[in-house]
């Protein structure tokens, strides 16, 4: 699809990864729509349907989700399988009523088994259960792919889905209740360091692996598939190398300055034993590489954080 002059609703589009994926549309000559959540609840029939009679799309790209680390995960697992299945099931079913020519859903590599082998394929994708700590999360998201692929069948709607692994970069949400694994260290290592402190404690035992995504890298990919991608099958979307929790600490510590111990509270979970991608689909199909290595994308992390984190302590004080 050409973008110059194209409606596109982006559902989460103020949002961390949003508002990349907006700037880049905008880039292309895209004619954007952001639905606000105090505006239009997304979870509705009317609401969503609010959203379609306003944005008028040819397209809509669903970014928006209730979402967190392990911990929120723990604490909310019913409100996050429901708020986040609502919001694809009424997208989907009101797109399809409204005419839309196309719906790029944005899934989650938590929808993957416990014990996918490495690097995860999308063939894998039901070839067991979800990591419990975020199994409603998870099995949400992965019920708009089935979605997608049964309106596809029957009405015709052109739906794609993507797999994107663990984001992180500048914006990100460094609240420590709902935050993910690197903003919180990042958070916690710079508080150490403000405090003096000579220890950091983070949750279990540091041997578990992830792989981590640039947020613009994975912008860059929602567009080009959005431009060029229109199949059912999954694509997974990140860059195909992964690092242990353990070794990720050691670097956001020494990006920060942090010179104490860390140490590990192994009666917290780990999560999902490992993480890490298969790309070969999305650089097959949408032409899609990552190109921002992880110390590069941890410094520009950790330098957005000193700037906000230092403005906003200012702010306070004046």
């Amino acid at each position: 699809m050409q973008f110059q002059g194209l409606r596109i609703g982006v559902t989460g589009g103020a949002g961390f990864l949003g508002r990349h994926v907006v700037r880049r549309l905008q880039a292309r000559g895209a004619d954007v729509f952001v639905p606000r959540s105090f505006e239009f609840d997304l979870r509705t029939e009317v609401g969503v349907r609010s959203f379609y009679q306003a944005a008028q799309p040819r397209m809509v790209i669903h970014l928006a989700a209730v979402v967190g680390g392990i911990g929120a995960n723990q604490a909310n697992p019913g409100k996050f399988l429901f708020d986040n299945a609502m919001m694809g099931l009424q997208l989907i079913e009101q797109g399809r009523i409204y005419g839309l020519e196309k719906f790029v859903g944005l899934g989650t590599i938590c929808a993957y088994p416990k014990y996918t082998p490495i690097p995860f394929q999308e063939s894998e994708l039901w070839n067991g259960y979800p990591e419990e700590t975020n199994a409603p999360y998870g099995l949400a998201k992965k019920l708009m792919l089935v979605q997608l692929q049964a309106y596809r069948r029957q009405y015709g709607l052109n739906g794609i889905y993507l797999l994107p692994v663990n984001l992180y970069g500048p914006g990100d949400n460094f609240d420590l209740e709902t935050s993910h694994v690197i903003p919180a260290m990042i958070r916690k290592f710079w508080a150490a360091v403000s405090r003096g402190d000579g220890s950091v404690t983070l949750w279990g035992t540091g041997n578990a692996s992830r792989e981590f995504l640039f947020v613009d890298d994975c912008a860059e990919a929602i567009v080009l598939a959005a431009e060029r991608y229109n199949a059912p099958e999954p694509v997974n979307i990140g860059n195909g190398r992964e690092i242990s929790i353990r070794e990720l600490a050691a670097m956001i510590a020494d990006e920060v300055g942090f010179k104490g111990e860390i140490a590990w509270d192994v009666s917290r979970p780990d999560g999902q034993p490992r993480r890490c991608l298969d790309t070969s689909r999305a650089q097959a199909l949408l032409g899609f590489r990552a190109g921002t290595p992880l110390a590069s994308g941890l410094r520009q992390t950790v330098a957005w954080w000193r700037d906000n984190h230092d403005a906003k302590a200012a702010a306070s004080q004046a």
